[in-house]
């Protein structure tokens, strides 16, 4: 049975050179009745309703069970079930705290760095709606108490180990929030199905009509629905998948061009390097040379 239990990290230069760190983790049952919150926190982290805080870093903090009240600067008195988790941002004034009669049981970690800035400012995250129902989530509720156990245990090397599980939970957490959003729009849920599939094979040769059928829906309305939602036929969602990673492949790998428009499922490196050139301005060669990312690469175009 898992106990109160939470922890302040010291950042190393080490951990702020990692791009995501963790500041602090924890987990609190409050029964019915109980004073909020049951565990003495650092001055700096002392949270009550009615002066309510502001912290430096980000926060994730998921319920468990019971249920209870979020509010912030930015959003209204939100109620928050069992199944939820809500962000706090830095700078951000906010308060919550469980309802008496029920009570409940929190996890919660502390992030910050580089890379989760960057996370955070690149539309991953909203900040005007930070509560999102996750539901009764096995996958989470495992990866939040896996973190703690490796907080508890500190083997060497445990920081950069609780960031990738922290990352782990924000991929959740983000694919959850992404499907559930046309929860109640039949088309947008296919719509949403649909570019799952195609993200699952961005770099396969795809029929779209077929794509339709297997949904199902007739290929007219798909192809109408999915450029309403995404503002892109399906054919050119799709083609930007693939031009999309290969920039990534360009800047981040020593792969040539010819097998960087092999993996990315183009038919010849010709007419690959047609397409990158009309979408982005310059050619893939010139792409890799212009961002400087690797040098000494033999790319054969």
């Amino acid at each position: 049975m898992l106990r109160n239990y939470f922890k302040y990290l010291n950042v190393t230069p080490t951990e702020e050179r990692w791009g995501l760190y963790i500041t602090t983790t924890g987990y609190s049952k409050i029964e019915p009745n109980d004073n909020y919150p049951n565990q003495e926190h650092p001055q700096s982290h002392q949270l009550t309703w009615n002066r309510g805080r502001i912290l430096n870093d980000f926060y994730i903090v998921f319920i468990s069970k019971g249920k209870g009240i979020y509010g912030s600067a930015l959003t209204k008195p939100l109620e928050v079930v069992a199944g939820t988790c809500f962000f706090l941002y830095p700078g951000v004034w906010h308060r919550y705290k469980p309802d008496p009669k029920s009570g409940w049981e929190e996890y919660w970690v502390g992030i910050n760095g580089f890379y989760v800035k960057q996370l955070m400012e690149n539309g991953f995250f909203d900040k005007q709606s930070p509560v999102v129902n996750v539901g009764l989530n096995k996958d989470i509720l495992i990866l939040f108490r896996e973190l703690i156990e490796t907080v508890q245990a500190s083997l060497p090397g445990y920081p950069q180990q609780v960031a990738g599980i922290t990352l782990q939970i924000l991929g959740f957490i983000n694919e959850i929030a992404h499907h559930d959003e046309y929860n109640n729009d039949p088309v947008g849920k296919l719509i949403a199905k649909a570019k799952f599939i195609i993200q699952e094979s961005f770099e396969n040769t795809l029929d779209m009509e077929k794509l339709a059928k297997e949904l199902p829906m007739g290929y007219s309305s798909f192809r109408k629905a999915f450029k309403q939602i995404t503002g892109e036929s399906p054919n050119q969602y799709h083609l930007n998948l693939r031009l999309n990673r290969a920039k990534d492949l360009l800047t981040t790998t020593a792969l040539n061009i010819n097998e960087i428009a092999d993996q990315t499922g183009f038919e010849s490196v010709f007419y690959f390097s047609k397409l990158f050139k009309k979408k982005n301005g310059v050619s893939p060669r010139s792409y890799r040379n212009t961002e400087e990312s690797i040098t000494g690469v033999d790319d054969n175009a």
